[in-house]
């Protein structure tokens, strides 16, 4: 039955260490991509619009209401940008800010950093627009 499970599977896994690594320098060109081309990215599960666990809503409502536009990049749609986002960073959850390319944390990091003004501040020092 596992045979067929692989045969049925919409994504193949590589067979080989090679084509592991071939794939895994291909996700992180593609979250460094992202990360380059947008001033503030959100990996979240969800999306900003429907977060799908409580760490990325309040990462979403931080971020919004402090008037910032970011890039939010749902990991729950695709499991090589999940896993690949954890791999890049080395950190172990999601949520995960980036601003101007700088990784910054997670949830707790953003709301700590929200509360005390720190998150406020960088954002200007990175001349990123805000509302606050």
């Amino acid at each position: 039955m596992r045979w067929l499970y692989k045969l049925l599977s919409p994504k193949t896994k590589p067979n080989n260490k090679k084509e592991t690594q071939e794939m895994t320098d291909s996700i992180a060109q593609t979250i460094q991509k992202t990360i380059d081309d947008n001033a503030v990215v959100l990996f979240m599960k969800g999306t900003a619009e429907m977060p799908q666990c409580g760490f990325s809503s309040m990462s979403v409502q931080v971020l919004s209401h402090m008037g910032v536009t970011f890039k939010d990049v749902n990991v729950l749609a695709d499991d090589e940008i999940r896993q690949g986002i954890k791999d890049f960073t080395q950190w172990p959850t999601i949520p995960q800010l980036y601003v101007k390319g700088e990784f910054i944390g997670g949830c707790d990091i953003i709301r700590e950093m929200y509360e005390s003004g720190e998150l406020l501040a960088l954002m200007q020092d990175k001349g990123v627009a805000v509302a606050a």
